[in-house]
């Protein structure tokens, strides 16, 4: 995996999950999905969320964003 392909844009990973930037946005404000902001832009890493959506809690479970 290239270095490029482990931090992933809210564009990135809307198109990753097949699902909007707008609903992401709200999903990384409110704790849901795992990510970092980095001053005013959210960064996700592939294998937290490959983790998140194999553990289930894409389904609903509240994850603290760092």
């Amino acid at each position: 995996m290239a270095i490029s392909d482990k931090w992933l844009t809210v564009e990135e990973l809307a198109d990753y999950l097949k699902i909007g930037r707008t609903k992401l946005y709200t999903m990384a404000q409110n704790g849901s999905i795992p990510g970092n902001k980095i001053g005013t832009q959210w960064r996700f890493d592939r294998d937290e969320i490959d983790e998140w959506v194999k553990s289930g809690a894409a389904a609903g479970k509240t994850v603290k964003s760092r």
